[in-house]
């Protein structure tokens, strides 16, 4: 995405690894992770200010907001998703997949049509401390959908290495999938995978960019 006439312009320094940078509208303001540092940030709208948001935050990486304005994150440290209440409650909405531990969340977005909430699970954050906790990875690394109303879990594809960001298409019929395996399998592809997303519960076809 482009803005040919638009500066670049450096609103924060110290992080040590800043990611997942979720805007909200209503509060006009970006809120992001560091995730070493265990940390959110936010960013104010109004006079550039840079504060704590949330300390510790479960080494959080992607951050996003689902359409009633409540905040998502995916806790490298706690290998789980979690939803931030408005009385300041966390639920969590996922930690596990048949029977065992998510390797370490990254990335989540939500569906218009029914709210569902599709994230990746590579499990960067159990690799090393850096951004977690080291550990073993149980499942093989896959995209996932949890659904809104019924809380129930799907895997949507594990045909990629390690699944990272992801997005929707303008019209969110189509779903964006950056696979980041590169750098940990030799004959892993260097690409961004695309599906039809159906009825926003279904992926078909799958195409490499």
């Amino acid at each position: 995405y482009k803005l040919g006439n638009t500066p670049i312009q450096r609103h924060h320094v110290g992080t040590l690894w800043a990611e997942g940078p979720a805007w909200n509208a209503v509060g006009r303001y970006l809120v992001y992770s560091d995730i070493p540092n265990n940390r959110q940030l936010r960013w104010l709208e109004e006079d550039g200010h840079v504060s704590t948001f949330r300390n510790p935050s479960g080494n959080s990486n992607g951050n996003t907001f689902d359409w009633q304005g409540r905040q998502l994150s995916c806790e490298h440290g706690n290998r789980r998703v979690v939803r931030y209440e408005y009385n300041g409650k966390i639920t969590v909405l996922a930690d596990s997949w048949q029977g065992k531990p998510l390797n370490a969340p990254n990335d989540a977005i939500v569906h218009p049509d029914d709210g569902g909430i599709w994230f990746t699970d590579p499990g960067y954050g159990s690799l090393m401390n850096y951004e977690g906790h080291k550990g073993e990875l149980y499942i093989k690394e896959a995209v996932y959908r949890i659904d809104a109303h019924t809380g129930k879990m799907a895997k949507m594809t594990d045909d990629i290495f390690k699944p990272n960001g992801l997005c929707f298409s303008p019209d969110y019929k189509k779903l964006y999938v950056a696979d980041t395996g590169a750098s940990h399998y030799e004959d892993a592809p260097r690409n961004i995978k695309v599906w039809d997303v159906v009825d926003g519960k279904r992926l078909s076809g799958g195409r490499e960019f």
